[in-house]
């Protein structure tokens, strides 16, 4: 069987935000579980490139992709290289984020701090998703045998329902990410493509590493019933689980990653 041919046959994954932290492990896990990734970084090709030689040397394929999804240039390129450099597009992966400008309280909050956050945490998924589904729609149409369908799947965070008042342009654009979620999942069931949520609770990266001290000491006291920092495999898990055939009668749902923190107690 030819590159080409092989290529055509192996479902291709779009991770954005795919060079480093949950990001990086869904990319590899994805690679190594038998999809061609598009591993898409903003300012760090050297970490991108070192997520497709490690895909690579497990088997797999990968391409790393530049690009910003708030600018819309930029999504459009996405969304154009990774079909002509993997050869279609079965899956996408909404990673990419950025947590608040400096941690603004909500009083010193400032509208420039708002628009960066959203374009890239909410309008940048929205309109990103938006031309891929339009993609696995032509190709589902372009080719009986093709696999039909695919799959969005949008990370969001514990801090969609959890307030914090330092962070409220982030809270409330992961907040939206699940109304999108599930406008998209009512919308493009007919044509078969899922769309899930993935919400993950404190899990131990680059994003969380100021404030490590303070998470130490929340998980000791009981913050989660799992009282365990998350890993971003832990993330990566889940994300494989659902672009599988795992859940076929299943869409628009939230997934917790998160130890448990989603549980009221008293």
């Amino acid at each position: 069987m030819s590159e080409s041919e092989t290529t055509s046959r192996c479902p291709v994954a779009l991770v954005t935000g795919g060079s480093r932290g949950i990001g990086r492990a869904i990319a590899e896990r994805l690679g190594r579980g038998g999809h061609a990734v598009a591993v898409n970084y903003f300012r760090s090709p050297d970490a991108a490139n070192d997520v497709v030689r490690q895909i690579a040397a497990a088997g797999g394929r990968a391409v790393a992709v530049q690009g910003s999804v708030a600018v819309a240039e930029d999504r459009a390129r996405l969304v154009a290289e990774t079909c002509e450099q993997l050869g279609r597009l079965d899956v996408l992966v909404n990673n990419a984020g950025i947590t608040s400008p400096g941690r603004r309280d909500l009083l010193e909050a400032t509208e420039a701090s708002w628009d960066e956050v959203f374009d890239t945490n909410l309008k940048g998924p929205f309109f990103l998703t938006q031309l891929a589904a339009r993609k696995m729609i032509e190709q589902a149409g372009a080719d009986a045998a093709a696999t039909p369908g695919g799959v969005i799947v949008n990370v969001s965070s514990i801090s969609a329902y959890a307030v914090s008042a330092n962070r409220v342009d982030y809270c409330t654009a992961k907040a939206g990410l699940q109304m999108v979620t599930w406008q998209l999942a009512c919308r493009l069931a007919e044509e078969n493509i899922r769309v899930f949520e993935i919400c993950p609770g404190v899990i131990q990266s680059d994003m969380t590493a100021p404030v490590v001290a303070k998470y130490d000491t929340l998980i000791a006291d009981g913050l989660t019933p799992i009282r365990r920092w998350g890993q971003p495999d832990d993330v990566a898990r889940a994300v494989e689980a659902v672009v599988s055939d795992a859940f076929p009668f299943s869409t628009g749902e939230r997934i917790n990653v998160d130890g448990g923190f989603h549980m009221r107690r008293l």
